[in-house]
């Protein structure tokens, strides 16, 4: 495994993270917490030491999975969690952002991942209007200061929302994810050079284009009522322009999501990739990214 720099946060974190949404049962399965376990006894047998989940990601159920799986352990792992919406069913959320209400969500989430810190969190992908809120980030910045938050985040949405980015110093955000991948590239020019700048860690969500850019799938796939890919409209373009990728840019030999992974890590903004998993084995396909080329020694937030 390597390792970079978290941004100013100073943070040591593995390239390769363990992104957790399927665990909320939102993408066709069901986990139990020997399966979770597996998958994060794997990461710590192969050098992983970042997770990203959100309170939304089945009602606390993913926090909850995650929790019991590094309790014993929980000081090696950079946790990061959200706040913003509240599950209320399948691909359903209440969108919940004043102060009052997100101090009841990080409670929760404190209690769900069994823990009385977190070390990043996230505002969770919230429109510019919520996002400018003084009071929020002041009475967040408190938390930071009573030692229950160690470093504020933004999953920021739009990939390309530069108005949140640029505001990030003011109210002392040091974490930037952004959803990023071979198929969805706006950030390069509108963002990223922006993170850079500012000295922002960037974690990069849906990395693998929701298991598109995994190589399993063909155009004329099909998926699942249960499986949150189900109703995308501009599945099968996606599928063939992956096609494409496929033979005329991954190597001979290179297994596509691995290769997937490692293209987005060669970027100088990107400090680490959050892809998710089904099973060990997929935990140790993705940490297997770390090992190819492209994924350079010399990158600008290597470790030293």
């Amino acid at each position: 495994m390597k390792y970079r720099r978290l941004g100013k946060t100073n943070l040591k974190v593995s390239v390769v993270g363990i992104g957790t949404w399927q665990f909320g049962e939102e993408w066709g399965k069901t986990f139990m917490q020997e399966e979770v376990d597996a998958m994060f006894d794997k990461g710590r047998e192969l050098g992983i030491n970042l997770v990203d989940t959100a309170e939304c990601y089945g009602d606390h159920l993913s926090e909850s999975l995650v929790g019991q799986a590094i309790r014993r352990d929980r000081s090696k792992w950079i946790v990061a969690t959200k706040f913003g919406h509240k599950f209320d069913g399948f691909m359903q959320r209440q969108e919940l952002w004043t102060a009052k209400d997100v101090l009841k969500q990080l409670e929760d989430s404190l209690k769900a991942l069994r823990t009385d810190y977190l070390d990043i969190y996230q505002f969770h992908s919230g429109k510019n209007e919520w996002f400018d809120n003084e009071d929020l980030w002041n009475t967040l910045r408190k938390q930071v200061q009573a030692g229950k938050i160690r470093h504020l985040g933004d999953s920021l949405s739009p990939s390309d929302n530069v108005h949140q980015v640029q505001q990030a110093h003011q109210f002392g955000i040091e974490v930037m994810q952004i959803y990023y991948n071979r198929i969805s590239r706006k950030p390069e020019t509108t963002v990223f050079p922006l993170c850079i700048q500012e000295n922002l860690g960037v974690l990069t969500r849906v990395p693998l284009a929701s298991g598109l850019l995994s190589g399993k799938y063909k155009p004329g796939a099909q998926f699942p009522d249960d499986d949150v890919r189900h109703n995308q409209k501009d599945i099968d373009a996606r599928l063939r322009e992956v096609e494409e990728i496929r033979q005329k840019e991954v190597p001979p030999g290179v297994d596509m999501a691995q290769w997937a992974l490692a293209w987005c890590l060669q970027h100088p903004a990107v400090t680490c990739v959050i892809p998710g998993c089904k099973s060990a084995a997929q935990v140790e396909s993705n940490a297997r990214a770390a090992d190819l080329p492209m994924v350079k020694e010399n990158h600008p937030q290597v470790w030293k």
